[in-house]
């Protein structure tokens, strides 16, 4: 069945010489991988560039059922950013949250609100003029959401711990260990607080900012099935210098 539809680039593989295996998370379809022949001149319809980690295309995808690699028709880049591939900041964040949303959205099928948030997030970094230092921050904990282990904060009460496991607070530690101490627990409570627009409000040290991330990579660790480490928070934890911003 030949389709068209947004999709956002997660991932790419070489394939042999002349093939690359991709990786979408798509408006219509959730999941899928797609083959491509590489172009072998510089009138190839299939450009190399239209796959760059988190671009935003427009697909036309060959897409069989029983077939976990799907054929690519057609592609063309759709509205292309102005500040992200030039911005080194900016640049860092695109690339952790590409490996990120490409291992916990693996067993996604159609979801379509949760496609419009990241396509809406990347727009809004792409033309943010303020700091996004907390952009990753505030990206994570608000896509838990859309895959369903986002906490209530209502029941937050200074003091209280948080039940990683439960995705809630509690006055009282839990008896098993996945679980955040007071400390870490107001980090969760005041990141839930945040919004992209009011991000750059809230000044943190990158210890802090580090910790955060860390837990949260651990919040979808225990909640999404084989998420593994991810090999870009190293590059991603040394973005900002350890001062308050």
């Amino acid at each position: 069945m030949l389709i068209k539809t947004k999709a956002i680039v997660l991932h790419t593989l070489r394939y042999g010489e002349q093939k690359m295996i991709v990786h979408l998370l798509s408006e219509t379809e959730g999941r899928l991988s797609v083959i491509i022949r590489l172009p072998t001149t510089q009138r190839g319809k299939l450009k190399k560039q239209f796959f760059q980690p988190m671009n935003i295309i427009e697909a036309e995808i060959d897409v069989r059922p029983k077939s976990e690699l799907h054929h690519l028709r057609d592609v063309r880049l759709l509205s292309p950013y102005v500040s992200l591939p030039f911005h080194p900041q900016k640049m860092a964040i695109a690339l952790f949250l590409a490996e990120f949303i490409y291992y916990s959205t693996r067993e996604e099928t159609l979801n379509a609100p949760l496609y419009q948030y990241i396509e809406n997030s990347l727009r809004w970094l792409d033309a943010c003029q303020t700091s996004v230092a907390n952009f990753h921050l505030v990206f994570m904990m608000r896509m838990s959401r859309f895959i369903g282990f986002y906490p209530n904060i209502d029941d937050y009460r200074p003091g209280d711990f948080f039940d990683l496991r439960m995705a809630s607070f509690t006055t009282t530690p839990p008896t098993h260990p996945d679980f955040l101490n007071p400390t870490d627990a107001a980090h969760i409570s005041t990141l839930m607080r945040m919004n992209y627009e009011t991000m750059h409000l809230f000044r943190m040290s990158r210890h802090d900012r580090n910790r955060i991330v860390e837990v949260l990579t651990d919040y979808y660790r225990l909640h999404v099935s084989a998420f593994p480490e991810l090999q870009s928070l190293a590059v991603l934890q040394e973005l900002w210098a350890d001062e308050k911003q």
